[in-house]
């Protein structure tokens, strides 16, 4: 209540100092359209607040409004209120109290969706697709955000859970609450006899640490070749990727440097330490989704030539932010810079809405882009992202597979099918039979799922053509027919992707065993970046013609 009384107050005595401000002559053009428009938006929030129909959460408006405000500026400046900041400590340093569970929202049960291996839930017994129904005996089906709050708490405490197993039926465990420190390095290990790969998908504090150890790890394995693999890392902390380089750079290098408004915010990044190898052969892989920390050590080993990249495009955020404090224990995250590897280039995508569908940069004109070289005298170019030495073009999921996965039939299946799995022993060893699959087929005939093929797609588009070319009544028939012909058939189509389908489903039934480790093996053994880096790694004369620029 007291707070309450307290917030109306402040907003009463901003009105009236602005009230004040807007009658004094400005000193400040500048300053007083700020002024301006911040009493504008005051008055407006007080008149809403007074005149409309409903009921208005403040927390919600401002936000809302905040939101709309920082995010015509940039995808990344953002305001978190009190009741987010939590998240945003688990965004930075990759710690979070909890469980040590991925739980979600499955038709609205509260589920497991992933175990963080070695951590509490895991310890406890519980599995992938179990159902929580109850938390220290409060009811929490169909109440998401509930049983999420009830499941973060202080170190060390516990709490009851029931849960319902599909096949076995209610379950109670007791799980403790801990300090969940997300590993940076979720897996590595051999390729072949030769060759090593670290999975790298954070940058939180010691992810550096954690490549090192990996990297020491493998070379008493026998690794001799590496593949660092950033597909899909979505960066973290600047000072991390500095570290990363590191480990393939002398000390004293150039790694980046940051230049935004505030002068004395501009600083230049290089390695202070002694490198792990500076000859080890090293391919780096990148995806779409590789954005800014992974960016910075992609960009920055391509620009001194000291590996080759493989893979797409990365995602082109060369933007640096900074975590402010505001009142109320608010948060804003706020762009303060941009951020160029060694040879010049700022990757940050120059249209930010100009995005494909995957989250991709979109094609940039030639015109818009600027040449820089590598230490070999490579070109290299900005404007948009990480352009890969070689760029593997990712085939794209069947129309029907895409219309499974969009309804978590994989998830569903596999959690009904577990126990006709049994364990799995060696991952390399397990395959789904034929069996499985036509039963995964005769599982899914009265699930309610559904795609559109580019055949469909083809006569939505005619279809539309000829309404608007005004020529629909005339042709109607024909292409009543021609849809008739080609609708789909969902049995031949299962059929006729079988080898992708009888993949998803292993990727499935190995996560629920070895959690993400598994589901990251399972993935690199039909992988055609993974294909491309063993390729270049294994003939060293095109590695260094590629290197080399010939």
């Amino acid at each position: 209540m007291k707070k309450q009384v307290k917030k109306k107050y402040l907003v009463f005595g901003l009105i009236a100092v602005i009230g004040l401000w807007s009658f004094t002559k400005p000193q400040n053009d500048k300053y007083f359209e700020i002024m301006k428009n911040i009493d504008i938006f005051v008055t407006l929030y007080k008149e809403v607040n007074a005149q409309y129909v409903d009921e208005l959460n403040p927390n919600t408006l401002v936000k809302t409004g905040a939101d709309a405000m920082l995010g015509s500026l940039d995808p990344y400046t953002q305001f978190y209120p009190e009741d987010e900041i939590e998240d945003v400590r688990t965004e930075n340093t990759g710690q979070y109290g909890g469980i040590g569970a991925i739980v979600g929202d499955r038709d609205g049960k509260v589920t497991v969706i992933l175990p963080n291996k070695g951590f509490a839930a895991d310890r406890a017994g519980l599995k992938r697709g179990d159902e929580i129904i109850a938390i220290n005996e409060l009811d929490v089906r169909g109440e998401y955000d509930k049983a999420s709050q009830y499941l973060k708490g202080q170190s060390a405490s516990k709490v009851k859970l029931k849960v319902l197993r599909h096949n076995v039926g209610e379950m109670e465990f007791e799980v403790e609450l801990e300090q969940i420190d997300l590993p940076n390095v979720p897996y590595y290990g051999m390729l072949n006899d030769e060759i090593g790969i670290v999975k790298l998908t954070g940058f939180t504090v010691d992810a550096s640490k954690e490549v090192e150890k990996a990297l020491k790890e493998l070379k008493k394995s026998g690794a001799q070749k590496f593949v660092l693999d950033v597909r899909g890392n979505p960066g973290g902390l600047l000072g991390e990727s500095v570290n990363i380089v590191n480990l393939f750079v002398p000390k004293g290098e150039l790694v980046v440097t940051t230049k935004g408004k505030i002068e004395e915010m501009n600083a230049s990044y290089k390695t202070l330490n002694n490198p792990f190898d500076l000859e080890v052969p090293l391919v780096v892989l990148t995806s779409s989704n590789s954005a800014s920390a992974s960016e910075i050590v992609a960009g920055t080993i391509q620009d001194y030539d000291r590996g080759v990249v493989i893979g797409q495009r990365s995602y082109g955020k060369g933007l640096v932010q900074r975590t402010l404090p505001l009142s109320y224990n608010s948060q804003m995250k706020v762009t303060i810079a941009k951020y160029y590897t060694p040879s010049g280039r700022c990757i940050q995508a120059i249209d930010y809405s100009n995005r494909n569908e995957d989250g991709s940069v979109g094609k940039l004109a030639d015109s818009l882009k600027t040449e820089f070289r590598t230490t070999n005298n490579r070109k290299v170019y900005d404007g948009g992202g990480v352009d890969p030495d070689f760029v593997i073009n990712k085939e794209k999921l069947s129309p029907i597979t895409v219309g499974i996965l969009a309804k978590d039939l994989f998830f569903d299946f596999g959690t009904e099918y577990a126990t006709s799995i049994g364990e799995i022993g060696e991952i390399a060893d397990f395959e789904i039979t034929d069996q499985v699959f036509n039963d995964f087929v005769t599982w899914l005939s009265d699930k309610d799922y559904d795609y559109t093929t580019p055949l469909e797609k083809e006569i939505e588009r005619l279809k539309l053509v000829a309404e608007t070319s005004g020529e629909l009544e005339s042709i109607r028939t024909q292409l009543d027919n021609l849809e008739v012909a080609v609708k789909h058939d969902k049995v031949k189509d299962l059929n006729d992707n079988k080898d992708e389908i009888k993949y998803l489903l292993k990727e499935e039934f190995v996560t629920r065993d070895f959690l993400e480790e598994g589901q990251i093996k399972v993935s690199l053994q039909n992988d055609d970046d993974i294909t491309k880096a063993i390729e270049v790694l294994s003939d060293l004369e095109l590695y260094r013609r590629t290197l080399s620029g010939q």
